[in-house]
């Protein structure tokens, strides 16, 4: 279709509707002409405005079916889309009850008699020159009756096919320009006749109804005592359904030739037509008959049509079925469209393909539709078809102002004469509409938007389809990166961005990308689970071998971190090997102050077993390269016992600090108290004095410290001469503790020296490196002072945290000169039997501080 009958016709038979002919006399009666004329004014301002966005939206590429929910929700994102497209396709339902019971009301006018109930009589106080103050109204129970029938027919022809109803459309539209020149030529003989009230064109006329008479009306709109008191408020809930239908041209795209010149062009020629048209209608209607017959002739358009009245009566008939008939397509193929981008699981049941006629959505529109027409009242009906239709307008100037604002290289609307000032000026004149029409059903409408929203965002499927949303995230991560910049970040602003080391050792399957319970340890290193992770997995080999497996496992990571609903991106490098891909990560990873500043790897309890002989030198290349890099490390012995989400813990989370860390670890026990998990446990802090005399000071100084930081802790300080004197009592009461340290030494010390012999004897073999791999002669006195020193620690770790949830102690450094199997086996002493223990090493910055 073109231009004319694709888009300006559709539109055009749409707006021109019930209201026109059977409430825009009525409305200027009440109103005035001057209040009338900015109640039109301000209507077709927000439809032009509205008008003016989709043009620029239709204009920024091919369009699919869905009309403005295609527009809205490729613009604000599914969960927007689907929550206005809903509540406009309940507006185009309710719309279609709006047309039908306007066509059963003119047929009982035009036909009393044709009515199966007895007419509403109401007596109206009129003035002596009037023949009759009795009028008659149809009774609410022939509406309801003749507008379910005709619900009822109409649907049927729906079901017949969209195509007979494309091509019938347009005769419709020739009844409706046959009685608009009926009316016209009828205000222009006008002489008044039998009727004194109706006094044709005059000036007098004019001015007697210039002004307001805002009043009391019954349900039929005839004045009365008691009733509905309108104001211009209520008027401009009724009469905005008089403008809306300006989407027409867009839910026809599929069927357009070209679209990006139609629509423009079409709807933008409509809107000025009807508004130009009701602007002379305001003015004209003013001037012919008195305020009195204007409020009590509901059908005076057809009392002054020229020749005979029945012309303009089979007019409005023909142009509501019409209307009715276009809303019945339009809504239930909306709704099949929502249904098809399968967004909305709940709505499976409404899908439909393009060759076929959406079926049980005509089904369900028919049900909306005929329990809007059993209420029988047309202007209780309209108000909620003016919430719908100014949601979804303001739905369109909201999407046009938000692609104006971002302005991304892909926003290049053929339609030029746009500006984001319009769209916000549209967008906000929805909204004060809405507001001054009702502000209760403006609550209801966007609590059901709102309802809509969240079960979307929460049952609904995840779809990226580019919208402005995405664009705006990006933007806005750009701005505060930029903003961020480089320097350190004062500890004030500190977070924790865990590098969460997935396969560090080679553990786990290929299928398994990560330990199940390492993310849930992440989210334990972040307040309330919030913040960034990133899980960060290497692929050994070559990066042109390994390229496709690398992005496979990224993407099963990434299904991994959803999961367990954990806040991080998945990070899946190709190296040569281990350490190699470690460094590169540490690099590399992270943007300005967003990059990782904690390592969090398991702790490699099978370093032992032959097949992972190089597990320890990646271990403490690992660890010098942290420290090389200032990055804090975090290693978890136990993490198979680590408790879940539910699993409540008590007792006690045990520091040793030992070492100055900048504060992490008194940082990390806070968050960990913070999960539901571990909330129960109370904190202490135990800390290491060498003489007695040193203790009650260092006491003091700790708790004060802890205090400044608003830390809740118990300070504990171990005396070395005191906890001497304990093992040597325990000792003599025949306590085992000690014996099974040194049980632990000698099999520490006899492990040491079958690896660094067999190291030696591996050396000596290849004669290529003899030179450089002369066999290093470990210092004994070294070796044991080192493994003395954890001994010790682990005996005070499981003398005085037995009951412990979790234990943190720190890390110490890999000594420089001595091998790798050497550091492991310190560490295997440090952490042997302690069930869940993190060893943490800080870096060079303090991520706490004691001012506000």
């Amino acid at each position: 279709m073109g231009t004319i009958m694709g888009v300006f016709l559709p539109c055009l038979q749409n707006i021109l509707g019930i209201i026109f002919y059977i409430r825009f006399t009525w409305i200027v009666g009440i109103a005035g002409i001057w209040n009338s004329l900015m109640l039109v004014c301000l209507c077709c301002l927000c439809t032009f405005l509205t008008g003016i966005s989709l043009s620029a939206i239709a204009t920024n590429g091919a369009m699919k079916g869905g009309g403005p929910y295609y527009l809205i929700g490729r613009a604000l994102g599914p969960e927007v889309g689907v929550s206005i497209g809903l509540c406009f396709f309940l507006g185009n339902a309710v719309a279609a009850s709006l047309y039908i019971l306007g066509a059963v009301e003119t047929f009982l006018d035009a036909i009393p008699g044709a009515g199966l109930f007895k007419s509403t009589v109401t007596i109206a106080p009129t003035p002596a020159s009037a023949v009759s103050g009795v009028l008659k109204s149809p009774n609410i129970h022939d509406l309801q009756v003749y507008g379910v029938i005709l619900t009822v027919v109409l649907c049927l022809i729906v079901f017949g096919g969209v195509k007979l109803i494309n091509k019938v459309s347009p005769v419709f539209l020739i009844p409706v320009i046959v009685s608009l020149f009926s009316i016209f030529i009828g205000i222009f003989t006008a002489r008044g006749g039998s009727d004194a009230r109706l006094t044709g064109l005059s000036l007098s006329t004019l001015k007697d109804n210039w002004g307001s008479s805002y009043q009391t009306t019954n349900d039929a709109g005839i004045p009365s005592p008691t009733g509905v008191y309108w104001n211009f408020e209520n008027l401009l809930g009724l009469f905005f359904p008089a403008v809306t239908g300006i989407m027409a041209g867009s839910n026809r795209s599929a069927s357009l030739k070209d679209t990006q010149r139609s629509i423009p062009k079409g709807t933008l020629s409509a809107i000025a037509v009807t508004t130009a048209l009701y602007l002379i209608s305001v003015i004209l209607f003013g001037s012919v008959a008195t305020r009195d017959l204007l409020l009590t002739d509901r059908m005076l358009t057809a009392t002054i049509a020229w020749p005979v009245a029945w012309v303009v009566q089979v007019g409005v008939i023909l142009s509501t079925l019409g209307a009715a008939l276009q809303s019945l397509t339009g809504a239930p193929r909306l709704l099949a469209a929502i249904a098809n981008d399968d967004v909305l699981p709940v709505l499976k049941y409404f899908k439909s393909s393009d060759d076929e006629e959406p079926h049980m959505a005509t089904l369900f529109t028919m049900l909306i539709c005929a329990g809007c027409v059993v209420l029988g009242n047309l202007d209780l009906i309209t108000p909620v078809i003016t919430m719908f239709f100014l949601l979804c307008y303001g739905g369109v100037n909201l999407s046009c102002l938000l692609l104006d604002l971002l302005d991304a290289p892909s926003w290049r609307p053929r339609f030029k004469f746009h500006h984001w000032s319009f769209s916000l000026f549209g967008a906000l004149l929805c909204i004060t509409i809405m507001f001054l029409i009702s502000w209760s059903f403006t609550v209801v409408s966007l609590a059901l938007a709102s309802l809509i929203y969240w079960y979307v965002s929460i049952r609904g499927k995840g779809s990226d389809w580019g919208d402005g949303f995405k664009s705006a995230y990006f933007q806005l991560a750009l701005r505060s990166l930029r903003s961020l910049g480089a320097t350190p970040v004062h500890p004030k602003n500190w977070y924790p961005i865990p590098l969460i080391f997935c396969k560090p050792w080679g553990i786990l399957p290929d299928d398994v990308p990560c330990h199940p319970k390492l993310a849930e340890f992440a989210n334990c290193m972040k307040k309330k689970g919030r913040g960034m992770s990133i899980f960060a997995s290497i692929v050994e080999g070559e990066y042109a071998d390994k390229a496709d497996e690398s992005r496979k496992a990224c993407r099963l990571l990434s299904t991994y971190i959803d999961y367990k609903q954990c806040e991080g991106v998945a990070e899946v490098i190709v190296a040569r090997n281990v350490v190699d891909g470690f460094r590169l990560i540490l690099q590399t990873m992270g943007l300005a102050n967003l990059k990782p500043n904690i390592v969090c790897m398991r702790y490699p309890e099978i370093w032992k077993e032959e097949k992972h002989s190089s597990i320890p030198n990646n271990f403490v290349s690992v660890i010098n390269d942290c420290s090389i890099s200032n990055k804090a490390v975090v290693i978890v012995k136990g993490l198979d016992e680590w408790p879940g989400e539910y699993q409540k813990q008590y007792g006690t989370i045990d520091l040793y600090w030992i070492v100055r860390d900048g504060g992490l670890m008194l940082l990390l026990s806070q968050l960990l108290r913070a999960r539901d998990c571990f909330d129960s446990c109370r904190i202490r802090v135990f800390c290491i004095a060498e003489e007695d005399a040193e203790a009650g000071e260092l006491k003091t100084d700790v708790k004060k410290f802890l205090y400044d930081l608003r830390m809740e802790a118990e300070v504990i300080v171990l005396s070395m001469k005191a906890w001497q004197a304990h093992q040597e009592e325990s000792e003599a009461k025949g306590e085992t503790g000690r014996i099974h340290a040194l049980e632990a030494f000698a099999k520490a010390r006899k492990s040491i020296a079958q690896r660094e012999a067999a190291v030696t004897k591996k050396s000596r073999k290849d004669t290529s490196k003899q030179a450089e791999a002369e066999p290093r002669m470990l210092d004994e006195h070294e070796v044991n002072k080192y493994l003395y020193t954890c001994l010790k620690l682990n005996l005070i770790i499981k003398r005085y945290s037995p009951l412990a949830a979790v234990v943190l102690v720190s890390l110490p450094p890999p000594p420089p000169q001595q091998p790798s199997f050497c550091y492991m086996e310190y560490i295997d002493c440090l952490v042997e039997g302690i069930p869940r223990l993190l060893m943490v090493r800080g870096y060079r910055r303090d991520v706490v501080t004691i001012f506000t």
